[in-house]
């Protein structure tokens, strides 16, 4: 496995951008030099993250986002930062 992240990642298995191997290893993201636990999803390029709206749901259940723009910097978390 390479140490390189890609340039958008989400954590719905639904997302072309789901990749598994990935999430299983662990992801922390540092949003505007802040790290962030609640992201859903990260776009570094276009520079935005999804983040969970409160408790809000759509009609099929999944958790109402928003986008955030800022610096967004992937990157593997350690084993003992690891839930």
């Amino acid at each position: 496995m390479t140490d390189t992240l890609p340039d958008r990642l989400c954590v719905n298995p639904k997302s072309p951008h789901y990749d598994e191997t990935l999430l299983t290893r662990g992801i922390g993201i540092r949003f505007n030099g802040r790290q962030r636990m609640d992201v859903e999803e990260y776009c570094v390029s276009e520079g935005w993250i999804r983040v969970a709206a409160g408790r809000a749901r759509d009609r099929h259940g999944n958790p109402m986002t928003i986008k955030l723009k800022g610096e967004v910097e992937p990157f593997f978390l350690e084993a003992q930062e690891a839930p």
